[in-house]
C-alpha cells in the first residue's frame, strides 16, 4: 500500500510538472507574438474545441498559425506550415503561410481591368501581373479583433480606396470581416464578408499550407488528393489565365478520383512545365454547394483526412513547387520542395479581364459573401 501511494504522489507531480511545463510553454508561443507592426498590436489567439483540436490564429497577416488534429492513434498533430513569432512572418515578407488573401487572390492580368469605362491599374508584383492584391495586401496587415472566444476569432479591416488603400489602387472603401470557426466536428470554417461603396471587384481566400503527415521536413507527394473538378484554367509561362477551360481527362490534372500527388506531377505536359508542377484553378463540379465536398487530402502514413466545403466556383491546388529550403518554420524546419499544399477556393484568376467567367465585382449595396471549410478526420 505504501509502494502504491508513493507511486500515486509521484505521478501527480509529474502531471504538476507537465501542466506547469505546457503553460510555460503557451505562454512564451504568446509572448513571441505580441508585439507591434504598422503601430497596431499583433497577438495569438486560440480556438479549442471538446475533442482536443486546437487551432492558433493571429491578427497579422489573419494568418493561421498552427492547427492541431488527432491522427488515428489520437497524436495531436499540427497539419500547417508557419511561422513561430510574429518577427519570422515579418522578415519572411514573401511567404503567405496561412493568410487572408486580397483584395484579390491570385493573379490580375498586367495590374489593370476595366470597370464601367475605367481602366484600374494595379502594382504589378508577379510577372509583371498582380497577385494576391499587390505587394502589401492583406496578408501583410495587422487586422482588427472585434470579438475572440473559445471557439471563434472575428477579424475586421478597413481597405480604403485608391493610392491610400492597402491594396493601392483598387476603387471603393472595401469594409471586410472574416471569422473563423473552430465546429464541435473537428472543422476550421473561415466566412468572408465585404461591403463597398463603390463598384470594386473582391476575391479573397486563405493560403494556408497543408502537410498532413505533421513531418514538415518530407514532401506530400504521397498525400492522396481528390478534387471535384472537370477542368482547369489553363496559364502560359508568366501563370496567367487566357479565359479557355481545358478538360482534365486524361491528363495529370484528374484529380476527380483521389490519387497520390505524386503520381503524375513530373509528366511531360506543358502545364506542368508552365507551372512547376501543379499551381492552377480548378472549375468546381459543385455549383457552389457548401454541401458538397469540393476536394480532400488524405495522409495515408497517419490516416489524417481533410475535406473542403466551398461557396466559391473554383479552386487554386498549389503543390508547394516554390518551396526551397530557404525558409526556416516553426522548429526550426527549413522547408523542403513540396512540403506542403495549399487549397485556395476562390473565384476564377484574372475575372475582371474575363468576362465568360464568374464575376467578381461588387457594388454598393451588395454584400460579398463566401464560405470555406477545412474539415478533419480519420480514417
Amino acid at each position: 500500500m505504501k509502494a502504491i501511494k508513493i507511486l500515486s504522489i509521484l505521478a501527480a507531480a509529474m502531471l504538476v510538472a507537465t501542466a506547469c511545463t505546457t503553460q510555460e510553454s503557451n505562454s512564451d508561443r504568446a509572448k513571441a507574438f505580441d508585439s507591434t507592426v504598422k503601430g497596431k498590436k499583433t497577438a495569438l489567439y486560440t480556438l479549442k474545441n471538446a475533442n482536443g483540436m486546437v487551432v492558433e490564429i493571429t491578427n497579422y497577416g489573419g494568418r493561421i498559425v498552427s492547427i492541431n488534429v488527432p491522427d488515428r492513434d489520437g497524436k495531436m498533430t499540427d497539419v500547417v506550415l508557419g511561422h513561430a513569432s510574429i518577427d519570422d512572418y515579418v522578415a519572411n515578407a514573401d511567404g503567405n503561410f496561412g493568410a487572408l488573401i486580397g483584395r484579390y487572390g491570385n493573379r490580375i492580368a498586367n495590374g489593370q481591368f476595366v470597370l464601367d469605362g475605367d481602366t484600374v491599374k494595379l502594382p504589378q508584383n508577379n510577372y509583371g501581373h498582380c497577385l494576391h492584391g499587390g505587394p502589401v495586401g492583406y496578408h501583410h496587415s495587422v487586422w482588427d479583433v472585434t470579438e475572440a472566444t473559445d471557439s471563434t476569432l472575428t477579424l475586421a479591416l478597413t481597405d480604403s480606396a485608391g493610392t491610400a488603400g492597402i491594396g493601392a489602387g483598387f476603387p471603393g472603401n472595401l469594409q471586410v470581416k472574416v471569422v473563423y470557426t473552430l465546429t464541435a466536428d473537428n472543422a476550421v470554417r473561415i466566412d468572408y464578408e465585404a461591403t463597398t461603396d463603390a463598384p470594386t471587384v473582391v476575391n479573397l481566400t486563405n493560403h494556408s499550407y497543408f502537410n498532413l503527415c505533421g513531418d514538415h521536413n518530407k514532401d506530400i507527394l504521397d498525400h492522396e488528393l481528390m478534387i471535384a473538378a472537370d477542368s482547369i484554367t489553363p496559364i502560359d509561362t508568366t501563370f496567367m489565365t487566357n479565359g479557355t477551360m481545358m478538360a482534365v481527362e486524361g491528363t495529370p490534372f484528374d484529380f476527380r478520383t483521389a490519387k497520390a500527388i505524386g503520381k503524375d506531377v513530373n509528366a511531360d505536359n506543358e502545364q506542368l512545365k508552365n507551372g512547376h508542377g501543379y499551381d492552377h484553378n480548378f472549375v468546381l463540379n459543385t455549383k457552389c454547394d457548401l454541401t458538397k465536398v469540393s476536394a480532400s487530402v488524405f495522409c495515408p502514413a497517419n490516416g489524417i483526412f481533410m475535406e473542403v466545403f466551398t461557396t466559391e466556383p473554383g479552386i487554386q491546388f498549389y503543390g508547394g513547387n516554390f518551396l526551397d529550403g530557404k525558409v526556416t518554420g516553426k522548429d526550426g524546419i527549413a522547408y523542403p520542395l513540396r512540403s506542403a499544399l495549399a487549397l485556395e477556393t476562390q473565384h476564377y484568376p484574372n475575372s475582371p479581364n474575363q468576362p465568360e467567367y464568374p464575376s467578381t465585382v461588387l457594388r454598393p449595396g451588395q454584400t460579398y459573401h463566401s464560405t470555406c471549410i477545412y474539415k478533419f478526420s480519420t480514417k
